[in-house]
């Protein structure tokens, strides 16, 4: 294992005032010794906290938690392919996906990886140039743009790689996770534009409707038309979360018809049904559900008066659930019959055997939001386009991995090797 930057990590948290710098680093220091000494962990007490790591707890017993954990918490990714062409490709191009994956010592638990990633981690600056595109029902879509203008590996704008990016539930191109797809992607010589979800970039609502990831018609509308803009560019899309679950809808009801030429998704719930048990189990709920619910009905709020004639807002508003919201708000924007009818609809496991270009998932089994028996890993194997990227920790978006992951994720590597492989070798999946 290689630890990088400890004296400017230590340093950082120093100045954030967590806790006294020569106590840290003794601690950060006896920890990377353990953990090159052991090499490998397995799952202790979910309510060992970060705090134990940085002093709260004796460190001969924080040596016997982490010597405790055996062959579980470090291992390689599980790598589930429906074609043997692919899985050389991704084994030739995005090793990556081979390699083990160091999920950071003191948070490797679901929860806390979920949590912390958005906390810790950096946001690059990007600048971008917003474009307001009509829809056919009289709506605009907002996407923002990363031309990437100072490229020197692509000079020519019309053939400058194209990455289309999908935020989560409530995301916009603000999130970390999409700034670092695009600070990796510029380093590349990439181009990018963020698909905005109507009304959560704030943009105004022109027409009654907004966005569920079962609707891929804003998607294809986005996708011809970022596409027409540069044809003979080569056109890539990475969805994370509801952006994933949005995309390989698109990709399942397309098949092979589409420009794009591959894609990849991120933490996907591929099982609704699954996904809305999982996240109604009281410590989820508390975590997370019940804060998604008041994005979401913060984000319909600011536009109540575009809908009052089809909801009951009052009873949306009221709502202490993402099925809730989803039952008195969602379904009934999309014209569903029941909650179920939705759910159904919404679910991409049952596209997964429908998709017609190379894709890429990256998934944890230990994501609360997408539970492991939901992860359609049998449909994955039959067909050639699909590989199932599975690692045993990294919660929610998180994939956090180094001892202060403040700069990169496992998911941010994956990212980067794919569409670079992708790009620079898609030749050879030609004939898959």
């Amino acid at each position: 294992m290689i630890i990088e930057d400890v004296e400017q990590d230590i340093a950082f948290t120093s100045v954030l005032g967590l806790i006294p710098s020569d106590l840290l680093k003794d601690h950060i220091l006896s920890v990377t010794q353990v953990c090159i000494q052991a090499m490998i962990f397995e799952d202790v007490e979910q309510d060992i906290a970060f705090t134990s790591v940085l002093g709260l707890i004796p460190s001969y017993l924080l040596k016997d938690h982490i010597l405790s954990v055996t062959q579980v918490c470090i291992q390689k990714p599980r790598l589930v392919t429906g074609g043997e062409s692919f899985s050389r490709f991704l084994q030739d191009h995005c090793p990556v996906v081979t390699e083990t994956y160091y999920p950071t010592v003191w948070c490797w638990e679901s929860r806390g990886q979920t949590l912390l990633r958005p906390l810790i981690t950096s946001k690059p600056p990007v600048q971008y140039r917003n474009e307001l595109i009509k829809t056919a029902d009289g709506g605009q879509i907002s996407l923002d743009w990363f031309d990437n203008d100072n490229s020197t590996c692509y000079m020519d704008t019309s053939i400058r790689p194209t990455i289309l990016l999908l935020p989560g539930l409530t995301g916009t191109s603000k999130e970390s996770y999409i700034l670092h797809m695009i600070h990796l992607s510029e380093d590349l010589g990439y181009r990018c534009v963020v698909f905005n979800n109507r009304g959560v970039a704030g943009e105004n609502l022109l027409t009654p409707r907004t966005y569920c990831c079962a609707n891929t018609e804003d998607l294809e509308t986005v996708i011809h038309h970022v596409h027409s803009l540069y044809p003979s560019a080569p056109f890539l899309a990475a969805g994370v979360s509801m952006g994933g679950m949005l995309l390989l809808n698109y990709l399942g009801k397309i098949g092979p018809k589409t420009p794009l030429m591959a894609a990849a998704t991120f933490s996907v719930g591929w099982n609704t049904f699954a996904c809305s048990e999982s996240l109604e189990k009281p410590l989820n709920w508390l975590l997370f559900n019940y804060y998604l619910t008041t994005c979401l009905q913060s984000s319909v709020n600011k536009h109540r008066h575009m809908f009052v004639k089809q909801v009951d807002m009052d009873h949306v508003m009221k709502a202490k659930s993402i099925r809730e919201f989803d039952k008195r708000f969602t379904s009934v924007m999309f014209g569903y019959r029941t909650i179920d009818d939705y759910y159904t609809d919404a679910s991409p496991n049952r596209r997964l055997k429908s998709v017609g270009i190379p894709v890429l998932c990256l998934n944890s089994v230990d994501d609360v939001f997408s539970p492991s028996h939901a992860i359609p890993v049998e449909t994955a194997k039959q067909n050639p386009n699909v590989a199932l990227v599975l690692t045993s920790y990294g919660g929610h978006i998180g994939f956090l991995e180094g001892i202060w992951p403040r700069q990169s994720t496992y998911m941010d590597r994956v990212f980067k090797q794919f569409v670079k492989a992708v790009v620079e070798h898609g030749h050879e999946l030609s004939n898959m």
